[in-house]
């Protein structure tokens, strides 16, 4: 059973209680729209928010599905090359956050919401799968899973993906230097002009939210999987990664839009861009497998 909320002339799905709850979107690309922890909001979400372009909408965590980021084929973005050389034409970030979800499961503190092959996927990516978002709702805080199956039978082939988060969390732009992120042992990279990577730096373990190095950037993980931590001056979230059983993070990526821009992103990724065809975090299902990553976010 859920409970809906009205929001922007939306009606949206609403977990939890008064002062500690979420509002999702599942016939918007499946968006959590706003977390809210002892009547604050954690994440950013703009009060003139175009409900007929969601996916444009700079605010609370899209979903990034099958693939994340930029894809290449001979230097033209949006375009992927499978094994037997034929190219597919796929958006930046992939199709999920333009699709509708369906609530597959729910209750007072926890939902989950699944997106299916179909026509509208198809063309794109040429597999049939299952890509199931789960929340659910803490005292301080929200642990998500993001869970996907190959519903293909052999002997057709394996699925290719590489999922994420886009997290963007509420800082105000003229706070944004007075910020910091502690990161785990990670090198940096980017994406260039053509899909190519930059080759990789070493990482630094604390940054102010306002250092360039940290624009549009890729923290490569290393063996050390401490949790990331966000130091903002009004509270400090902490992002574990690696859950026990499940897939690893492969990234997390920082970005934000504009210098007046009033939200950062901090977004875990399972692989970087174009990894169709580099293979950095590109992650293959067998028919009938199926795999889950688990990020848990809370707020100290």
């Amino acid at each position: 059973m859920t409970t809906t909320q009205r929001f922007q002339g939306q009606d949206l799905v609403r977990i939890g209680h008064d002062d500690n709850y979420l509002l999702l979107a599942p016939a918007h690309g499946g968006r959590l729209v706003r977390w809210v922890l002892h009547g604050q909001d954690i994440l950013y979400w703009p009060a003139d928010a175009d409900w007929t372009r969601v996916a444009k909408v700079r605010g609370g965590n899209p979903l990034l599905f099958p693939f994340i980021g930029r894809h290449f084929v001979e230097g033209e973005a949006g375009q992927w090359r499978d094994g037997d050389g034929q190219v597919h034409h796929l958006p930046q970030h992939g199709f999920a956050r333009d699709l509708p979800f369906a609530v597959t499961a729910a209750s007072e503190t926890a939902v989950s919401m699944t997106l299916t092959s179909s026509a509208a996927t198809l063309t794109g990516y040429p597999f049939a799968f299952e890509f199931t978002a789960s929340y659910r709702l803490r005292p301080e805080g929200v642990d998500v899973t993001l869970h996907t199956r190959n519903t293909g039978a052999a002997p057709l082939a394996s699925l290719p993906y590489y999922a994420g988060h886009h997290f963007y969390f509420a800082l105000p732009h003229q706070a944004r230097g007075q910020g910091r992120i502690l990161m785990p042992a990670a090198t940096r990279v980017r994406q260039q002009g053509d899909g190519s990577l930059t080759a990789p730096e070493p990482g630094a373990s604390m940054y102010h939210l306002d250092d360039a190095r940290l624009q549009d950037t890729f923290h490569v993980l290393q063996q050390d999987r401490t949790p990331v931590r966000l130091e903002l001056p009004a509270r400090t979230i902490e992002i574990v990664l690696d859950a026990a059983g499940t897939v690893p993070w492969h990234a997390i990526t920082t970005w934000t839009e504009r210098d007046d821009s009033d939200f950062y992103c901090v977004e875990p990724w399972l692989g970087l861009p174009n990894a169709i065809h580099h293979g950095q975090g590109l992650r293959w299902l067998a028919p009938g497998a199926a795999e889950s990553a688990v990020c848990s976010l809370t707020v100290r």
